[in-house]
């Protein structure tokens, strides 16, 4: 598509950002709705981040996904914060506003709901959830699942101090476990959801068993690269619902791709394997 003077232009900050799938998932939309304009990677050095969000409105660019590892910084930087954003203590979506303010906002947990209802049948009332990690990602889990209505979140983390914190921040819904207590946590859970790098391709295994778990719960891992991780695979083969990450790496992008080219992109199986054929270096 040939851009116009008049183009939409939105796109990536990240350090590094090459990497980034946003581009290609971005790119996809705006050639199937006809739209003029464009997404841009932007490789942003964590120093330079405020400079280069403050010139968003004077390149007249219509804002900007932030990634690792600005998310926190890009908080402090925006004019305005939305609730949500703040209570995760991230942003990942940034929009210039008509009098050229920057609003911040976070979809991450939008994407993890709506990849979690597409993907199964779980319900917010079927029982306790256990995340493990105690890191951003799962911060906006937690958010996620308390505004869904979870009432019992066990988070379960390495380094116990870090899983105290979080379930601090995040009562009386949440509770620390320590990781030498898992099988403990996951008794009677209805959901499990891997915010970890573990069982990432070039990462550690994830290592755990899943043995006191019921087998009515569902199994869900960020994690989209590999597609199935091991974690998965093992829900699957005893019975398990499972969900993987990569829906919620496309539903989190819907409301920026909204706000910056008017249109309300859907997510459908043709999105899936279009991203999916990158992801598998096709």
């Amino acid at each position: 598509m040939i851009l116009s003077g008049k183009a939409r232009v939105a796109g990536v900050m990240g350090w590094p950002v090459a990497h980034s799938r946003s581009p290609r998932l971005h790119g996809y939309w705006l050639e199937k709705h006809g739209i003029d304009g464009a997404y841009i990677p932007m490789a942003v050095p964590p120093e330079r981040l405020e400079q280069a969000l403050r010139a968003l409105p004077a390149l007249g660019l219509r804002g900007a996904n932030v990634t690792m590892p600005h998310k926190q910084a890009a908080l402090r930087a925006c004019d305005a914060v939305d609730s949500l954003a703040q209570r995760i203590g991230a942003v990942n979506t940034v929009t210039v506003g008509p009098d050229g303010a920057l609003e911040g906002s976070n979809t991450d947990a939008f994407g993890l709901i709506e990849n979690l209802r597409e993907g199964s049948d779980w319900l917010a009332t079927d029982g306790p959830a256990v995340v493990l990690g105690a890191g951003g990602a799962a911060r906006s889990a937690c958010v996620a699942l308390i505004d869904a209505g979870v009432e019992s979140i066990r988070i379960v983390n390495r380094t116990p101090d870090r899983a105290s914190e979080l379930a601090g921040a995040m009562a009386p819904q949440c509770s620390a476990i320590a990781w030498g207590r898992c099988e403990e946590a996951l008794d009677g859970a209805a959901l499990v959801i891997n915010t970890t790098t573990l069982g990432m391709t070039g990462q550690p295994p994830l290592e755990i068993r899943l043995d006191a778990l019921p087998i009515s719960a569902t199994v869900y891992d960020i994690v989209y690269a590999p597609l199935e991780t091991d974690l998965l695979a093992a829900a699957r083969a005893r019975g398990n619902r499972t969900v993987d990450g990569l829906g919620m790496l496309l539903h989190q992008a819907r409301p920026g791709f909204e706000a910056w080219f008017g249109v309300r992109p859907v997510v459908d199986e043709a999105l899936q394997a279009f991203v999916l054929q990158d992801l598998q270096g096709g």
